[in-house]
């Protein structure tokens, strides 16, 4: 049975009967088979997940698993990622292919190639620019960085990066998410007049020669478009209506909401500030809401609420549903019997893998 065969079958099954073979599966393949979950997955499949966190420790754990098969419940640049960290004897599956990231779309290999030739019409980054990549980029960027002397980083290790690009070179270029490099770089005392904005779609990036030579900091013109619906007003808001709470922002939020938040920081931060504060501590969290609802369920006895009135959901993550799910796992069952091939595999090509496990290896280097 073709894949596609195989998804219009398990969508007329009930769901119950689907969850039960997910556990039937995951049971008679053992260790031959890693499910990751990103925090953003949806709950009923989050549930299925042998290792869940953000970026970075899923990255961690995809470099350091042994398992022959791995089903990463996130979006395609994270797949890459699993399959640029893992050995060729394994394979890494995403359960649906359309589950991309708008941010990471943003910025493109050819987009960062003509951005770099620009640059050299003025100064010469090789010498004095590193280039990094946030990790919610495709294999082709982080090979960009590999190749150029860069690294990756997440929302839980920027600083961290950010000093290290700084120790090797005068500048950084930043792409795609501008709000990250932007806000940890309020957070470590950089001045507004050492950063400048690359728009992709302007000549020199919408600067001058001038303002270009001047800058430290080079940020590309790309968001999150979850975390860009939560506004200022909306803590405002909350704080009006809920005395003494606290309001906790993802770094991806812009400036303006991450300048107004008590706490700024990757999902797993968050998820470390929220169980260590006191019972009865109350938070508005401004990030995705499949992890809030989740921290709601966790932590019955500290009130929490979604920041933004409007759902902020990442809606490519919400397309892994169980019936993808099971398909991967049946993919690998069968492959397992010879009956097929795996489908949905992940394959970055060579030359990009070698010098984007390079950019990664730079940043689990520096733990």
């Amino acid at each position: 049975m073709n894949a596609q065969a195989l998804l219009t079958q398990l969508y007329d099954t009930p769901e119950t009967d689907i969850l039960e073979q997910i556990n039937q599966l995951k049971a008679e393949l053992g260790d031959q088979v890693l499910i990751l979950g990103h925090h953003y997955q949806r709950e009923e499949v989050f549930a299925f997940a042998d290792v869940s966190g953000d970026s970075l420790k899923l990255s961690q754990q995809a470099a350091a698993t042994s398992a022959p098969y791995i089903i990463f419940c996130g979006v395609h640049f994270m797949a890459e990622t699993a399959d640029i960290l893992t050995s060729d004897e394994q394979s890494v599956i995403l359960p649906d292919l359309a589950a991309g990231c708008s941010m990471a779309d943003m910025a493109d290999d050819e987009q960062v190639t003509r951005c770099w030739a620009e640059l050299s019409d003025i100064i010469n980054p090789d010498e004095c620019v590193t280039p990094v990549t946030y990790i919610n980029s495709t294999a082709s960027l982080k090979s960009f960085c590999g190749e150029h002397g860069g690294i990756v980083c997440t929302s839980g290790n920027a600083r961290k990066i950010l000093e290290w690009s700084w120790g090797n070179r005068e500048k950084i270029l930043f792409f795609p998410d501008q709000y990250l490099g932007e806000n940890t770089a309020v957070t470590m005392g950089v001045p507004d007049s050492d950063m400048i904005i690359w728009d992709p779609f302007q000549p020199l990036g919408g600067n001058t020669p001038e303002a270009i030579e001047k800058a430290r900091l080079i940020l590309w013109k790309g968001f999150c478009s979850v975390h860009q619906l939560f506004k200022p007003e909306h803590a405002e808001t909350m704080r009006r209506n809920h005395a003494g709470i606290e309001i906790l922002a993802h770094p991806e939020c812009s400036r303006a909401v991450c300048e107004v938040a008590d706490f700024i920081g990757s999902t797993e931060m968050i998820i470390k500030h929220v169980s260590a504060a006191p019972v009865g501590s109350k938070f508005a969290i401004a990030t995705e809401l499949n992890l809030v609802n989740r921290l709601r369920i966790q932590f019955p006895d500290k009130p929490i609420w979604f920041l933004s009135p409007m759902v902020c959901m990442c809606s490519t993550m919400f397309r892994t549903d169980p019936q993808h799910l099971c398909a991967a796992l049946r993919s690998v069952r069968d492959a397992l019997h010879g009956q097929q091939r795996i489908s949905n595999q992940i394959k970055v090509p060579q030359q990009q893998k070698r010098w984007a496990r390079l950019s990664l290896e730079r940043m689990l280097n520096l733990g």
